[in-house]
């Protein structure tokens, strides 16, 4: 067939897919490629319309297919466009490379294994997800050798792929690589930190969005400001900086974006929240916390059907003792997220047991569990059995601990399962805990000691090693005052750091302050939970 011939093939075959017939215009198109295949195996003719036909003949090719809905044949084609001999421009290659690509993300066609141009050797992707990422980051080397033109969309691509894998650190290095000036400074910024922030680089994130939200930059870009102040959220330390971020972000969430005022209440109110743990002092710690509730049920009212913003105020709630709000918000995310979620039957079964309804919060834990998976049951089986003790039933306790133990080593004989319920910290307190119990206060006060030097924050490690401090004598009282009052500082409706306290206060001769810490112990234990309402977070 001479090129005049293949011409009017191809002309046909784009006047039917003007008039809608197209598997009759994909049949006269692949009559074009079929005729010169067996030309252009054997080398590329010095035909230059010859040429220019095939190649829009091989690029329209599997276009057709998949508008007459036959996306095998259109997966054959893309396949024999990039694999055969059709000696293609760099910018055809690429269209069809970018098409084929977004054909295998969104087509939801699986496709087919090893084609059979593979080279031996050469490495085969696994499934649609893989060969588009492989094909992405041939595109982006291109690109960067100056061989083809910038398209966004490749990147947008790259983009969806990597994240629906995981892979955010490559996506973050593929950015990296990117000639300067494709994206701007303050967006690349941004794109990285995300990036970092969703692959738990949180200090690197946020190190980027400082350079992005500086005065100099763009100080009141909301996005940025958001994900500052989200990332500020997770760290104590940092929740002045990020309740500062959440605020500039309320001030600027208007206009179009005034739907996001919302999210920068919820945020506000969680770094108001982390920045009263660290609040040197306790007029100053009250306040944040209830400028924090405030901004929490402010956020609920502009966003009622937001199931985790509930869950966060129901949390606030029942750290505060407002057991009655927190139960209606555990119901309210209950119903939102149709039961599941595992922490809104614990949440649930918790503060019933705060309301000494144990019964009822048995009740939610055994349903909680016939819902659940048997390797995520772990919590749900350690919230029983401090059920059953609560009810004074240690025998049936010990039966299901037993279970727990068996469950627990069970996941980590599996190679496909990560146990992650239990961290070092609290195993350390159990065991120091074991130590005090048989009298052995050296070996306890070491053993809690790595707990606490290997997490500052947390509060049993704290209570366990003052109460351990106590029983050294006069001496080491204030330290054992320092990390009780630290662990206050923290957790304020912790009972037993209260108690301790108190006992402190009592051995040092102190009464009346002794007298209050054992009254709020003991108006703390009305209203205590099986485990701290902290855990949940």
């Amino acid at each position: 067939m001479d090129s005049g011939e293949n011409e009017r093939h191809l002309l046909e075959a784009k006047s039917l897919q003007k008039e809608g017939k197209f598997t009759e215009a994909a049949n006269e198109c692949k009559c074009v490629v079929d005729a010169v295949e067996k030309t252009y195996s054997q080398g590329a003719p010095d035909d230059k319309k010859l040429h220019e036909i095939v190649s829009q003949a091989v690029e329209l090719l599997p276009e057709l297919w998949k508008q007459a809905g036959s996306y095998n044949e259109a997966l054959s084609a893309y396949r024999n466009a990039l694999h055969s001999q059709w000696n293609l421009d760099n910018d055809f290659r690429a269209r069809i490379q970018q098409a084929f690509a977004a054909f295998l993300l969104y087509s939801g066609v699986e496709a087919s294994s090893t084609p059979s141009s593979t080279v031996e050797g050469a490495y085969v992707p696994k499934n649609n997800l893989e060969e588009a990422i492989l094909l992405l980051m041939v595109l982006l080397r291109n690109f960067t050798l100056g061989k083809i033109k910038w398209d966004p969309s490749i990147m947008e691509h790259l983009t969806f792929a990597l994240s629906a894998c995981g892979q955010n650190c490559t996506l973050a290095k593929q950015l990296e690589e990117l000639t300067p000036g494709v994206y701007h400074r303050i967006d690349r910024w941004n794109f990285l930190a995300l990036c970092n922030c969703v692959a738990g680089e949180n200090k690197t994130a946020l190190n980027l969005l400082r350079l992005s939200l500086h005065k100099h930059e763009r100080p009141n870009d909301l996005e940025s400001l958001l994900l500052g102040a989200r990332i500020c959220s997770e760290d104590p330390h940092l929740g002045a900086e990020g309740a500062g971020y959440a605020q500039r972000a309320i001030d600027n969430a208007q206009g179009l974006d005034e739907h996001l005022k919302g999210v920068g209440l919820r945020m506000l109110g969680l770094c108001l929240g982390k920045q009263a743990k660290v609040s040197c002092s306790d007029f100053e710690r009250s306040k944040l916390q209830s400028k924090a509730l405030q901004s929490l049920e402010e956020a609920v009212r502009l966003e009622k059907n937001n199931p985790d913003l509930i869950f966060e105020l129901a949390i606030q709630y029942a750290e505060h003792r407002n057991l009655s709000a927190a139960l209606s918000c555990a119901k309210q995310f209950f119903d939102r997220t149709g039961s599941s979620i595992l922490k809104g039957w614990r949440l649930l079964a918790l503060v019933l047991s705060a309301q000494k309804r144990f019964l009822e919060a048995e009740v939610v834990t055994d349903a909680a569990l016939d819902e659940t998976a048997k390797w995520e049951q772990g919590p749900l089986l350690r919230l029983k059995a401090k059920l059953k003790i609560s009810q004074l039933r240690p025998m049936d306790a010990i039966e299901i601990y037993r279970y727990l133990l068996a469950l627990v080593q069970a996941q980590k004989k599996s190679s496909g399962s990560q146990f992650e319920d239990y961290k070092i910290n609290e195993i350390d307190v159990w065991h120091g805990i074991m130590y005090d119990g048989r009298g052995e206060t050296q070996e306890a006060l070491i053993t809690t000691f790595n707990a606490v030097l290997f997490e500052p924050n947390y509060v049993p490690s704290k209570i366990l090693m003052g109460s351990l401090m106590l029983k050294m004598g006069f001496e080491a009282s204030p330290v054992a005052r320092s990390l009780l009052s630290d662990a206050l500082r923290i957790e304020p409706t912790n009972r037993m750091a209260w108690y301790y306290l108190g006992l402190n206060h009592k051995a040092d001769g102190r009464l009346i302050d002794a007298a209050d810490c054992f009254q709020a112990a003991f108006m703390l234990e009305e209203s205590d939970p099986i485990e701290s309402f902290s855990c949940l977070l």
